[in-house]
């Protein structure tokens, strides 16, 4: 095997360092977080980071990187208190990564991709028009990280929108039947396809 050691890691050139270690921590989930600006704007961007963190209450939660530039995410949240999050799926792949360039904060990704917003009932930030998943989501906290300067964003699940087909008869929503896409890295994108699912389990007698 291949050893990076804590001084190796550190020494590699920054787009090989930053491949190495995205990508060493297995799959992550893809999603795309639709916000708009109080002026109107909407904005669509690319996240890895998104993760449970309680179902009662449901919160999730991702990461954003230091706020030392503009994040038009971070900014629109903060100011409207509201954001959805939808699922990457295989045939938007490509439009779902061209969200993570850096346009001008007056420049929505809906613009400059084929995805199209869609609104429901009042809920206003755009969710992603025909992504088989979509979560309504309001802020709750922040939490500054001080080892790295990324702050974690913390928010409740206020309502979910699935398709018919993704959910099982015990409610666990089969992500496969969507072809929703997970991420290796920062640019590797794979659909993964269910292969099985255990009961809980207990200590053996």
């Amino acid at each position: 095997m291949i050893v990076f050691d804590k001084e190796t890691i550190k020494n590699l050139e920054h787009l090989n360092k930053i491949n190495l270690v995205n990508s060493a921590c297995g799959y992550k989930s893809a999603n795309l977080i639709g916000t708009k600006s109080k002026a109107g704007i909407s904005n669509l961007a690319i996240f890895s980071s998104v993760t449970h963190f309680g179902s009662e209450p449901a919160i999730y939660g991702f990461v954003l990187r230091p706020t030392t530039v503009r994040r038009n995410t971070y900014d629109n949240i903060k100011e409207t208190g509201i954001f959805t999050l939808n699922p990457v799926f295989e045939e938007k792949i490509s439009d779902a990564h061209h969200t993570s360039a850096k346009y001008t904060d007056e420049t929505s990704e809906f613009d400059k991709t084929s995805f199209t917003e869609e609104y429901k009932e009042n809920w206003n930030a755009p969710f992603v028009k025909n992504a088989p998943l979509q979560i309504a989501m309001k802020f709750l906290e922040e939490v500054h990280i001080k080892a790295n300067g990324t702050i974690l964003i913390l928010a409740s699940v206020e309502k979910i929108h699935v398709r018919k087909e993704m959910v099982s008869e015990d409610y666990f929503i089969n992500l496969s039947k969507g072809k929703i896409a997970a991420i290796s890295g920062l640019d590797a994108y794979s659909v993964p396809e269910k292969i099985s699912r255990f009961p809980y389990q207990r200590p053996k007698k």
